[in-house]
């Protein structure tokens, strides 16, 4: 790297310290400390918040975390794919504008969508009022339960499954489909053979990047579940709002293992980064 470029680089390693690091670094401190707030004043070293961790909200958290957070995987790689390959296989010739409507409502605030979909989930919606009008009686009362949770986190971020699929798949040399097709492969056996091999790079990227957002979100849960459903960044945010900083790090910390070892696992699979956009 020339002279110059490492200088233009050293504002972004002060902020990437500043923001990330030094943050990270706190939190750290604080899971092995008793603390009254931030003051580090009268603070001690402890290990009491790990004891917190068998507690059994913390516990139903993590395994509603992993569960809810699969299920979401899951139902967007199958939605995910399906949609991702009728784009890649369509005729359209601007199939990036196809994509963008899929990424529109991202560009849309977080809790308004939310709370717009948790709306639809309600009885006396404006949807079931309209269908009401022209004489059909369709009542929805899905929030405050789990599967409105799982509808939320799919809507979310189903678009973070597409993109990667779908760039795994522009990636296949066509003439590889045409060869399976003339050693006499039927098309059901040229994609399983064939294409969906060559586009597991897509598919573990989407997983994990729905897969990552899903387990530690807090929002979604909290609107569409209405407090019902315990996920673990409730219990973050939680233990935040209640100036408990020391257990609340100590969750952060333990997330953030998931998260880096998430992203260990991508680098393997896609060491070019081809699939992450």
């Amino acid at each position: 790297m020339s002279k110059e470029f490492k200088i233009l680089a050293k504002p972004y390693i002060v902020w990437l310290f500043v923001l990330a690091i030094l943050p990270i670094l706190v939190m750290l401190l604080l899971s092995f400390m008793f603390s009254e707030g931030l003051t580090f004043g009268g603070s001690y070293f402890t290990l009491s918040q790990f004891y917190l961790l068998k507690e059994d909200s913390t516990l139903v958290a993590f395994g509603n975390s992993l569960l809810y957070a699969s299920l979401t995987a899951i139902i967007s790689l199958i939605l995910g794919y399906f949609i991702a390959y009728q784009i890649f296989k369509s005729k359209f010739k601007n199939k990036f504008l196809i994509l963008t409507i899929f990424i529109l409502p991202m560009w849309s605030n977080l809790l308004l969508r939310t709370e717009a979909l948790g709306n639809l989930m309600e009885q006396n919606n404006i949807v079931s009022q309209m269908l009401l009008n022209l004489g059909i009686n369709l009542s929805i009362d899905i929030r405050g339960t789990g599967l409105a949770v799982v509808i939320g986190l799919v809507f979310t971020y189903l678009p973070f499954m597409i993109l990667p699929i779908y760039t795994a798949l522009e990636k296949i040399d066509y003439s590889l489909e045409e060869a399976a097709l003339d050693l006499g492969l039927t098309p059901m056996q040229k994609f399983w053979k064939v294409i969906f091999p060559l586009s597991m790079k897509g598919v573990a990227t989407g997983s994990i990047m729905v897969f990552l957002p899903s387990m530690s979100g807090f929002a979604i849960p909290e609107i569409l579940g209405s407090g019902n459903i315990l996920l673990i960044g409730n219990i973050i945010e939680e233990s935040f709002r209640n100036m408990d900083y020391n257990f609340g790090s100590l969750l952060s910390i333990i997330l953030l293992v998931f998260i880096l070892g998430a992203l260990l696992i991508v680098s393997k699979v896609d060491k070019e980064g081809e699939t992450l956009l």
